[in-house]
């Protein structure tokens, strides 16, 4: 082999080797300007609150559990499908405080929510 072909694939050993630390410096080129880009968006947002602007409990303790029931207003009836914003008080008012304390139960035996009222699936 002569000289020339050494030197040939010398050249070629060294461009082969050179390519990985390239891209390697180009990586670490997009990694700094990713965390520069970071801290300067981070600059610009509002700061943390301070333990004064915090919220505080009330001055009689935390509050307390309502328990109370809830009646539903009836949907009424149409020929056409109602939307939400056609329902009074848009579909999300539409109750009122219970008189009796007692919450209502499911009969024993009937399918709850689910089902046609069968036995079960046990």
């Amino acid at each position: 082999m002569n000289t020339a072909m050494l030197d040939i694939a010398a050249a070629r050993d060294y461009a082969v080797g050179i390519w990985p630390f390239i891209v390697g410096l180009c990586v670490l080129a997009l990694l700094i300007g990713a965390f520069w880009l970071g801290v300067r968006i981070r600059r610009r947002e509002p700061a943390p609150p301070r333990p004064e602007e915090q919220p505080r409990l009330p001055e009689g303790g935390p509050v307390g559990e309502v328990l109370e029931n809830r009646e539903p207003d009836e949907v009424p009836r149409s020929r056409d499908r109602l939307t939400p914003h056609q329902l009074r008080e848009h579909g999300n008012l539409g109750s009122r405080t219970s008189p009796t304390r007692t919450r209502p139960r499911w009969d024993e035996g009937s399918s709850g929510s689910f089902g046609s009222g069968g036995p079960g699936g046990r």
